[in-house]
């Protein structure tokens, strides 16, 4: 069974616009659920909510109580490449949550999210995803660039619990980790799925640039965004189903 998780109400609404999903959602905790099928595959859908406690506990449950043997997140993030326009598709192959580590001399050092961060490296560099999973989004790229207006990237994504506006730290995250995108989810639910060790395909659609004006664009484009994630999803549940081995 697949899973398909986001994060807001936008997002939720543009996927089960597409889906073949029950009209109610069963409710465990916080989290909203809506069996469904997909091409006569069963899946389930999942409304997380905001932030990395959220996306852990809904990515948790989908894995432990629906069996789900992959686990696909999407919906919309922050650019934080300024060659990157609103609306772009950005695939993760990389990926860290980086707002994790040590607080020493009023400055945070990042550090790998779930290691012990008193003496733990520093964090210079996103994760890549399993060789699997970055085969099949590569797949899912040429696709989508096939059928899509907006660019579609590979590329990296990095997770925190916080909105962007502030400009200075766009450009010094974008340098600093080589990363087009930032987002408040996909780090977390990354690191339920290598602890269960399923495969994880991240999808977000650019809803702003990260920055100083984030906060005046994002209302207005969030919704579009959203949209052309779930087109997204459609395009790689159509991938995954031609696939008998989606292991890691």
């Amino acid at each position: 069974m697949f899973a398909i998780l986001c994060a807001t109400v936008e997002e939720i609404t543009a996927l089960r616009g597409r889906l073949d999903v029950d009209p109610e959602p069963e409710r465990h905790g916080p989290t909203r659920v809506w069996r469904g099928r997909h091409d006569g595959e069963p899946l389930v859908l999942a409304q997380a909510g905001i932030g990395k406690v959220n996306a852990a506990a809904a990515a948790t449950l989908l894995l432990s109580l629906f069996d789900a043997r992959a686990l696909i997140f999407c919906g919309v993030a922050g650019g934080l490449d300024p060659g990157l326009p609103v609306g772009s598709v950005l695939l993760a192959e990389r990926l860290a949550i980086h707002d994790y580590g040590v607080m020493t001399g009023g400055r945070l050092t990042a550090t790998a999210s779930g290691l012990v961060p008193l003496g733990a490296p520093e964090l210079d560099a996103l994760s890549p995803v399993p060789k699997g999973v970055a085969v099949t989004l590569a797949r899912l790229a040429d696709t989508l660039r096939a059928k899509l207006e907006t660019p579609v990237r590979l590329g990296g994504i990095l997770t925190a619990d916080y909105f962007l506006n502030c400009t200075e730290t766009r450009d010094q995250l974008h340098t600093r980790f080589a990363a087009e995108g930032i987002d408040m989810e996909s780090g977390a639910v990354n690191q339920v799925a290598e602890a269960w060790g399923v495969p994880l395909y991240v999808i977000r659609t650019l809803s702003d640039l990260a920055g100083s004006e984030s906060h005046l664009t994002y209302p207005q484009t969030a919704q579009m965004a959203a949209h052309n994630s779930a087109l997204c999803v459609l395009e790689l549940l159509g991938i995954l189903r031609t696939r008998e081995d989606i292991s890691l």
